[in-house]
């Protein structure tokens, strides 16, 4: 889907994201569509073993246990798979919890888990399981902000198993693998220590976030997208700057759907809202005609992605446009764990890939959603459909458009007049809700319960993601 809103040029990827995309920009990655096959329709979870369960048909039916868990994996059962941990032999519990450990941003525990594994893996002949451990591991070194290992890794992943990628898992690799490179040399990203703060953000003409930041301490408007996995600056804002723009460049199609020259540089001094300051953030020059909006005669700045927002702690997004950050903590020396200390309010959400996934309901009946850090309009899929079908008896059918899915035709669907969904403690009601009611062949729609946007955020007088303890709460009052 679009990264940047609906007039912009269809992306090859996932979902993205809403003004979530300022929880959320501070949050994760741009949810890109990743085609597979047409699957069957999801057999009721309340006729499957474990309550709550996403099972999908197959997962039962004969598979070995490697095969059973790595379907459950594909199905974003990350309880299901805790619970049997103890049950596996050791180093394929090592294996599924280092998996885990990356699914809840834990990105070092996982490291320490999978590195061992690589040499063992690869050697096995087992190439399903080799390209599950390979992608995980270069998201590790992604995510920790290691660029040079984490091109070593993605460059490993493609040359390894090139001949077992997907067209659609290439394209999925395709920024990290050829934009890594050009990066791989830069120094570290550093971030100076900061107090919590409150910051006023502001809407773009395509409806998405926009965020005052200063670059070398000029004023600018960057838009956010949690999940995009880098940082990105106009390069006329660059020259501005006085950047240094390299020579080399990429040429890669999964930002715009169109073949479009990145370049990189490296930002010595880099600050949000004069409140939160970053040293040496290195960021991908693209050129300003790639990301301007005829309709609304708008163009991009900058794009403040997942390297600069995971520096942030807590962030409680408000109904007026408010938004409140509370920084990690490292724990003092002194200080021991509370025995017993209950989890943060809320429902627990998970990075897959780049796709953020919340566990909305109550415990052992959890469904998962996609929050879409930039889309503006929630809909529900037809595994939501299969569990409600009788709700929709003698109702009206309709064809609905896939927000940002130009490639799909319409889809048939009902209206929800009132959803219920649980967020932890909190029970949120949302109206007048798209439901699709059968498969339509993308895995990052079928094996979710619905995409959450902008709509039902709106609706909210605050929500926070809690990156401390990967917590998603939400305020209705």
């Amino acid at each position: 889907m679009n990264r940047f809103g609906k007039e912009a040029t269809p992306a090859l990827g996932r979902p993205a994201g809403s003004f979530l995309a300022f929880a959320m920009a501070f949050a994760a990655g741009s949810l890109f569509a990743q085609q597979t096959p047409p699957q069957q329709p999801a057999p009721d979870p309340r006729q499957q073993p474990g309550a709550g369960a996403q099972v999908h048909t197959g997962v039962n039916s004969g598979l070995d246990a490697e095969g059973r868990l790595q379907n459950l994996l594909a199905d974003h059962q990350f309880f299901r798979i805790e619970a049997q941990l103890d049950q596996l032999p050791p180093e394929q519990a090592q294996f599924y919890r280092g998996i885990l450990l990356n699914r809840s941003n834990d990105v070092k525990a996982s490291i320490k888990l999978l590195e061992p594994l690589v040499d063992q893996v690869a050697a096995s002949g087992n190439t399903s399981q080799e390209k599950l451990l390979r992608k995980t591991l270069a998201e590790d070194y992604l995510r920790s902000g290691d660029l040079a290992q984490a091109a070593q890794a993605y460059q490993a992943l493609e040359t390894r198993l090139q001949g077992h990628l997907s067209p659609d898992e290439q394209d999925e690799i395709e920024m990290p693998l050829k934009l890594l490179p050009l990066a791989a040399a830069n120094p570290p990203m550093t971030v100076e220590p900061y107090d919590p703060f409150l910051l006023q953000v502001s809407r773009n003409p395509l409806g998405l976030t926009d965020l005052p930041v200063y670059v070398d301490a000029r004023p600018h408007s960057w838009m956010l997208d949690p999940t995009a996995p880098f940082n990105l600056i106009a390069r006329s804002l660059a020259k501005e700057a006085g950047l240094k723009v390299s020579d080399e460049f990429a040429t890669i199609r999964s930002l715009t759907g169109r073949p479009i020259q990145v370049r990189v540089t490296v930002i010595p001094r880099f600050t949000i809202g004069g409140r939160i300051t970053f040293r040496n953030m290195t960021a991908f020059v693209f050129e300003d005609a790639d990301y301007f909006f005829a309709k609304s005669n708008y163009r991009v700045q900058g794009v403040l992605g997942y390297p600069a927002l995971s520096a942030l702690g807590s962030l409680t997004v408000t109904a007026d446009a408010t938004v409140e950050v509370q920084p990690f903590k490292p724990p003092q020396p002194a200080e021991k764990p509370v025995e017993n200390d209950p989890p943060t309010p809320g429902a627990r959400f998970f990075l897959d890939g780049d796709q953020m996934i919340v566990a909305l309901g109550s415990a052992g009946q959890e469904r998962m959603y996609v929050v879409d850090a930039s889309g503006q309009q929630t809909y529900l899929t037809s595994r939501y459909y299969d569990e409600h079908a009788a709700d929709f008896a003698g109702r009206k059918m309709e064809l609905f458009s896939i927000p940002g899915s130009q490639s799909l035709p319409p889809q048939p669907a009902y209206i929800a007049e009132t959803v219920p969904l649980a967020v932890g403690p909190t029970t949120v009601h949302v109206h007048y809700i798209q439901v699709i009611t059968q498969p339509i062949g993308s895995a990052a729609l079928d094996d979710v319960y619905g995409v959450l946007g902008l709509d039902v955020l709106d609706q909210l007088r605050a929500y926070t993601f809690d990156y401390r303890t990967m917590r998603f709460s939400v305020r209705t009052e």
